[in-house]
């Protein structure tokens, strides 16, 4: 391990305190009745942060707990368990897994270790099998350590799916519901019927810029419009705040998104070089979102790719 890696870490454990004193703790906040969140920073992941930069949330039925997505590492699956158990005697009785993100899967194995059912899409398969997750596994391993360490593993379903679920828990109704190829592959949203709160997984950015990457972003937009139709009161977003204003906060990703298209479409259509048609295209409307900087350019470019591609 390089010298600065060495450094790195030792500065993040001696921050960890000052991380934690700062809002960075696994402190469910509760939304709705037996409904609650835990929210990561609008950061990228990094030994300081241990990783804690995506949410996640949880349903407390009388039968048991419900919990989505698993965190982006062990050590802060735990804290969340510890968190829930202080909650509630009820067991975890279920992890519904919205994508295959690390930041998402990372916690996992702590899951799994109590006996919990884990649910994901069948199309989450291609990702852990995938060359890309084992070599994102082994940069973690350096780059977010001691969080992420070699006993960090990726956790497979026990039960995967690929048309919508409906199952109850102590009274409470979930619907399960595919949504990729979107995000990924692999997108499930969960909606909760009876309080019409709709926990979205990385479909819906909240109060920063959405990380776009690979993804199909026509796709990703005809899912938001299909989101749009559950008529959700609340939305636990991937990333961001809990949401009250629900069509808003859809509108801003798929509005993001479909600006992307729309001006890196021109673009390639016209032959015009990425750097130009960046410098020229106006960020104004979202250049003031947190992670701006770090995410926009990559996604345009992205984009131009994608819509170079549709346009031969």
């Amino acid at each position: 391990m390089p010298w600065w890696r060495r450094l790195s870490i030792l500065v993040a454990l001696v921050l960890l305190p000052q991380a934690v004193k700062a809002g960075q703790a696994v402190e469910p906040v509760a939304v709705a009745p037996g409904v609650w969140m835990v929210q990561g920073a609008s950061a990228l992941g990094t030994p300081a942060n241990r990783n804690y930069i995506s949410n996640a949330a949880f349903v407390v039925t009388p039968a048991g707990v419900v919990v989505i997505d698993a965190l982006g590492s062990p050590a802060l699956a735990e804290e969340l368990i510890a968190a829930i158990g202080r909650i509630t005697p009820q067991p975890i009785r279920h992890v519904i897994v919205t994508h295959y993100h690390a930041d998402h899967i990372y916690g996992l194995q702590a899951f799994k270790a109590l006996g919990a059912q884990i649910t994901a899409h069948r199309d989450g398969q291609l990702y852990l099998n995938s060359d890309t997750a084992a070599l994102r596994l082994a940069a973690s391993r350096d780059e977010l350590a001691p969080w992420i360490d070699g006993n960090t593993r990726l956790v497979a379903a026990d039960r995967w799916i690929t048309e919508p679920l409906r199952f109850a828990l102590g009274g409470v109704e979930f619907m399960v519901q595919p949504v990729g190829p979107a995000h990924t592959a692999e997108d499930l949203v969960v909606f909760l019927p009876g309080q019409r709160i709709l926990l979205a997984g990385d479909i819906v950015f909240r109060g920063r810029v959405p990380f776009v990457g690979q993804a199909d972003s026509g796709r990703w937009i005809e899912a938001l419009d299909r989101l749009l139709a559950f008529d959700a009161r609340l939305i636990v977003p991937g990333h961001g705040p809990v949401s009250s204003l629900a069509t808003a906060d859809l509108q801003l990703t798929r509005d993001y998104l479909v600006y992307l298209r729309q001006s890196m479409a021109k673009a390639a259509q016209n032959l015009e070089p990425f750097d130009e048609a960046y410098a020229r295209t106006d960020w104004s409307r979202f250049e003031h979102l947190p992670l701006f900087r770090a995410a926009n350019r990559i996604n345009a470019y992205n984009t131009y790719l994608l819509m170079e591609q549709s346009a031969r």
